[in-house]
């Protein structure tokens, strides 16, 4: 299992614009559908054991947070042709069994996950009603395999700070996850194949 921490966009840095087909639920989502809202865009993946071991807190937290007027957006983008467990079509039926209440939007040319620099599956960018970047950080301490409980602490922090129009402290710990699976090239920050 290759680790791989997120890039620590700069704080402050505009929401790239996206527009994407959602898995489940038909249609379109993008960017300006949140304009003046706070917005977390999250970059997932179905077969990564770093988000599965997440996934049942993802979606407690969704669940949450919306209800708190956190918007919320989760993004696939892996090579679904090297990895077909992360296509479209299987991406809708995760989003089902895995009670996600908040939209899963494919980026199948990977250009949204390029313009955020995304580098990990589970890797989050926390936006404020501005939409620049306030938190890009790590879910919380836990990982498979070091038995610390799952509670989302490091995110929760930062939505709340969010929601109620305050500054998040600027020390933040990266994600850690399983490498975005780039298409025919080696991976696109790193420079090493993906695993």
């Amino acid at each position: 299992m290759v680790r791989t921490a997120s890039t620590m966009l700069e704080l402050g840095t505009p929401a790239p614009t996206f527009s994407l087909p959602a898995a489940g639920d038909g249609g379109t989502v993008s960017l300006s559908d949140y304009e003046g809202k706070p917005l977390l865009v999250m970059f997932i993946s179905n077969h990564c054991p770093f988000v599965k071991h997440l996934r049942s807190a993802l979606a407690e937290f969704g669940e949450e947070y919306e209800s708190k007027g956190l918007s919320i957006v989760a993004i696939g983008s892996n090579d679904a042709v090297e990895y077909p467990d992360d296509s479209f079509e299987k991406m809708a039926e995760e989003k089902a069994d895995a009670g996600y209440t908040f939209p899963y939007v494919y980026d199948e040319d990977q250009s949204v996950a390029k313009a955020y620099k995304a580098a990990c599956t589970p890797d989050f960018f926390l936006f404020d009603s501005s939409h620049k970047l306030a938190y890009r950080g790590q879910f919380d301490d836990s990982r498979p395999g070091n038995d610390l409980p799952v509670d989302g602490g490091d995110l929760r922090a930062a939505a709340e700070q969010v929601i109620a129009g305050a500054p998040v402290p600027p020390d933040q710990k990266p994600s850690i996850g399983c490498n975005i699976k780039w298409k025919d090239a080696p991976d696109y920050f790193t420079g090493q194949r993906a695993e």
